[in-house]
């Protein structure tokens, strides 16, 4: 199982510097957006990501 959790938190990292690595201006740009959003806001996108993962995860599996 630890095999597996980290083989997943390397692909995590990788797709996450995808974005920057192809588009530094644009996620610099959606960041500082991000840094406007009030914590509601960003705890709704926090919780619609949890959710589309677990559902993603639950499909696939």
């Amino acid at each position: 199982m630890w095999q597996e959790l980290g083989i997943a938190f390397c692909l995590m990292l990788v797709l996450e510097g995808v974005l920057p690595f192809l588009y530094p201006r644009r996620w610099r740009a959606a960041v500082l957006g991000l840094a406007d959003l009030t914590d509601r806001h960003l705890r709704l996108m926090g919780l619609s990501s949890m959710l589309l993962g677990t559902g993603l995860l639950y499909l696939l599996h």
